[in-house]
């Protein structure tokens, strides 16, 4: 089968130009639709609104024909669905609905509601179940309400830490654009918690997980790396607490005498200001909001968040479920548009990776 690399742009879809490689079969991408009562149902209409956009991928929604019929109705959508009761009956050159239930649902944009929040967890745990099987090449969540999908049976903060659990690898939040790269030392933590968990273990852990996406989901031979660091202007010499120099400081060194190039701690208040992070190929941040309050700042709209360190690959856009707009029909589908081109490169990306690296020597031999 041939392949060969097309650059191509596509009008209305942020004039994006994406390089892919083509083959016969177009990527899988699967969709789990988050919170019906905010704006999930409504992005993903309107990304898939220029059809062109189906001769690159084949975009399975996880949720139900009758909900997604809903959301034509309300936002005057003109897609024509190919509804699925099994991930074998997909049909390429279509928007697939895969029916994860059938009754109908009661939907109340804006509205925080547990009861929609089970069918956001029922959508996320089909599409990851299809994700581990190969079913599905990508995964793109559209966004949940923390609270409202929380249960007995699901116990999770977020995406992160639900995929982490269900696939294999050592996950990290990667926030991405073209020019950007924030990843996250912790997550999901209360700030009190914060530096009893930051450890040299930890900070070896997510500095390789990084390295290693970025030659493999980046293309990026020689990575740079930059870490901020835990305290204001990284504890002034121990006046403003001494972790940076009791703990980021010495692993720092250790990692990159070991040969990765990974550089810090700097000082939080003045990186992105300064504009230091461009001489970076990527950023790791110790803490959740250090990261992406600049990186939302400098990016919101165009960012994607990326699960990286996993044998999946699933993005997100850089919002919420944004309840004060949901139903209007003024929610912006820019980022997730991004983080469906953004999962197929990566997914591209890895497949050249392990095509290079799975035996080098037979190569060299050819």
């Amino acid at each position: 089968m041939s392949v060969y690399l097309v650059k191509f742009a596509i009008p209305k879809l942020q004039t994006k130009v994406v390089i892919l490689k083509m083959k016969a079969d177009n990527i899988i991408v699967g969709i789990s639709i988050g919170d019906l009562n905010g704006i999930g149902g409504e992005i993903v209409l309107k990304a898939f609104e220029d059809a062109r956009i189906l001769d690159f991928c084949t975009p399975v929604i996880f949720a139900s024909a009758k909900t997604m019929n809903f959301f034509k109705t309300h936002f005057k959508s003109e897609i024509n669905f190919h509804n699925a009761n099994n991930i074998k009956q997909l049909a390429k050159g279509k928007v697939n609905v895969f029916n994860c239930w059938n009754n109908p649902v009661k939907i109340e944009f804006g509205k925080e509601d547990t009861k929609i929040g089970e069918y956001a967890i029922k959508s996320l745990e089909a599409a990851t179940e299809a994700l581990k099987h190969k079913n599905i090449d990508v995964l793109v969540t559209a966004p949940i309400n923390k609270h409202n999908i929380q249960s007995e049976a699901f116990k999770f903060p977020g995406h992160t830490d639900y995929l982490a659990q269900e696939l294999e690898g050592e996950s990290l939040m990667f926030m991405v654009t073209e020019s950007l790269r924030v990843g996250l030392l912790t997550d999901h933590v209360p700030v009190k918690d914060i530096v009893e968990q930051i450890s040299e273990d930890l900070i070896t852990k997510k500095v390789n997980t990084v390295y290693q996406s970025l030659k493999r989901d980046f293309r990026i031979s020689k990575p740079k790396i930059a870490m901020l660091g835990i305290n204001p202007h990284t504890g002034d010499n121990g006046v403003i607490g001494n972790e940076d120099d009791v703990v980021l400081r010495p692993t720092i060194k250790k990692i990159r005498e070991e040969g990765t190039l990974v550089f810090g701690p700097y000082a939080a208040d003045s990186f992105f200001g300064s504009n230091n992070y461009k001489n970076f190929d990527a950023i790791i941040a110790t803490y959740h909001d250090q990261g992406l309050i600049p990186f939302k700042t400098l990016s919101f709209g165009k960012g994607v968040n990326f699960t990286a360190g996993l044998n999946g690959i699933r993005t997100s856009p850089d919002h919420g479920t944004a309840y004060e707009i949901a139903g209007k029909g003024q929610a912006d589908e820019g980022s997730f548009k991004e983080a469906i081109f953004t999962a197929m490169q990566i997914y591209r990306n890895r497949c050249d990776y392990e095509e290079l690296t799975s035996n080098p020597l037979k190569k060299m031999a050819k």
